[in-house]
């Protein structure tokens, strides 16, 4: 009787304590409670974190969701209570477009603690009207057919430098060095800037403050929340510094480097003559300079580590660039802009890396109404999160969606909502494109000329803040022997060059 009581008061005390938040949070909804999804909002003030962070901290993220569909169903929205508010989990491809593309009813709805870290007057924390002004300035930078063709070359450069010395170093941290590879072709577009100092210590900055977007705002030393906030206060300090020194270069006129983002972030004025301040300029910038190096980084490294894996593919991939360097026309040195797209056996490699990685599993809305989606209702003030992990990986899209399989994509076109690697509606990530032409040129010179040997090939994997081997890809580059077309210019070339130093030598 005794074991009978302290069961039953256990299971009592635990149902008070789990129906604490849904009191809290659904009484003041009246009526309207009894539409909301099925769910539960976890433990008080912690909600559901724990098993959050306890899934993605395993070697199952998607155990997490899985939980609630055994529990509730396939019912593609569940209520939760995660980062500090009330909030709906979507996770099918129909309701994902639906919050993506109704600007009229959701609005960004990233916790505090990300907007604290990422900026107030980023794109993530600014009004729908202040984020279409600056996208459509900022965009010019990074998208369109002519500045990504000026790109061209300079990537080119950077990647063949980058092989040429990892081949040479032994083992290296591949994740690492990409990132390193990434953030220099960005810097290079927003700020002109290739100096090791700076990169380096912005670099280092920025792979703190990632650690802590995903973590529980602990503002406590010792925490990951905690030195992401000192790691953007360094940020802001190295960035204020570079605007200083612009705007007195500029007032003495001594600027000579193209115009680059920084420039153009100074020079914008509103139609009231309103010219952004140093904050908006510097959320910007830390933003785009974060979103623009981290994702190519790892997704041009999980591509490699596919190829790798899967020989077959690799080969296959491999044969359409040799093909377009046969296919050059003579004297042709490097790639064009055209050649890269008409990498189409490439682009469905690179798009099968972003469907089964999902880079960004999440992101954050938030209704400014009460919301009918798929049946249920989403109370005005809650977040919503766009689980872009589930829509990727569901089966009754894909066909065995944890496989790699970039021939999937042959003659397929997926459903509005159920391919989001970059976001979608008015909110898509700009720098789409730029970060595809990266991948595709860093895989086509790494396709001719190299392969990866990794150091632990049974390294776990971390899923926060983004998927990666623990051991950030340990391994080593090496240079492999390429067939040379002797009817290829820079076959000729280096002939040229051999033939004119033995006549220097007679």
């Amino acid at each position: 009787m005794y074991f009978v009581l302290l069961v039953g008061g256990f299971l009592g005390v635990r149902w008070v304590i789990t129906s604490v938040n849904c009191w809290y949070y659904e009484r003041k909804l009246g009526k309207k409670r009894a539409n909301l999804p099925p769910g539960d909002l976890g433990w008080p003030f912690i909600g559901n974190m724990w098993s959050f962070l306890r899934a993605f901290k395993s070697s199952n993220p998607d155990s997490f969701i899985s939980t609630f569909i055994t529990r509730f169903g396939h019912t593609g929205l569940y209520k939760v209570l995660m980062f500090g508010s009330p909030s709906i989990i979507v996770t099918t491809p129909e309701a994902c477009r639906k919050v993506l593309t109704d600007d009229e009813s959701f609005k960004p709805g990233w916790p505090s603690s990300t907007v604290e870290l990422i900026g107030k007057k980023s794109f993530i924390g600014i009004s729908y009207e202040e984020h279409k002004r600056l996208r459509r300035l900022t965009a010019a930078a990074v998208n369109g057919p002519e500045v990504l063709s000026l790109y061209v070359k300079y990537i080119e450069e950077i990647v063949e430098k980058g092989l040429e010395k990892w081949a040479g170093l032994g083992e290296i941290e591949f994740l690492t060095e990409l990132r390193k590879l990434t953030f220099r072709i960005i810097m290079y577009i927003f700020l002109s800037s290739e100096s090791e100092q700076v990169m380096e210590a912005l670099e280092r900055e920025y792979t703190i403050l990632n650690y802590g977007v995903r973590a529980m705002a602990i503002n406590v030393p010792g925490f990951a929340y905690h030195k992401a906030l000192k790691a953007r206060k360094k940020l802001v300090a190295i960035f204020q510094s570079m605007v200083d020194e612009r705007r007195e270069r500029r007032r003495k006129n001594l600027s000579k480097h193209k115009k680059d983002m920084m420039d153009t972030l100074m020079d914008v004025e509103d139609e009231n003559g309103r010219r952004l301040t140093d904050e908006e300029i510097i959320d910007v910038l830390v933003m785009y300079l974060n979103a623009g190096h981290e994702s190519s980084g790892h997704i041009i490294m999980w591509a490699t580590l596919f190829l790798q894996k899967h020989p077959e593919i690799f080969d296959k991939a491999k044969a359409e660039q040799e093909t377009i360097v046969k296919n050059k026309p003579p004297g042709q040195k490097g790639l064009t802009l055209k050649e890269v797209r008409q990498m189409e056996y490439l682009s469905k490699v690179i798009d099968e890396t972003l469907r089964v990685v999902t880079f960004s599993f999440v992101v954050f809305r938030e209704a400014m109404k009460d919301v009918d989606v798929s049946g249920y209702t989403i109370p005005r003030g809650w977040k919503v999160l766009v689980w872009f992990r589930s829509v990727h990986h569901d089966t009754e899209t894909y066909l065995e969606p944890k496989k790699f399989d970039p021939s999937r994509w042959d003659g397929f076109t997926p459903k509005a909502g159920s391919f989001l690697p970059f976001g979608g509606g008015s909110r898509l990530c700009p720098g789409n494109d730029l970060a595809k032409l990266e991948i595709s040129i860093f895989l086509h010179y790494f396709l001719l000329d190299y392969k990866l040997e990794r150091c632990n090939t049974a390294c776990p994997v971390m899923y926060l803040p983004h998927c990666r081997p623990k051991d950030n890809c340990l391994g080593i580059i090496q240079k492999t022997s390429r067939i040379v077309d002797k009817n290829l210019p820079e076959f000729q070339e280096a002939m040229d060059a051999q033939e004119a130093l033995s006549r220097e030598g007679d």
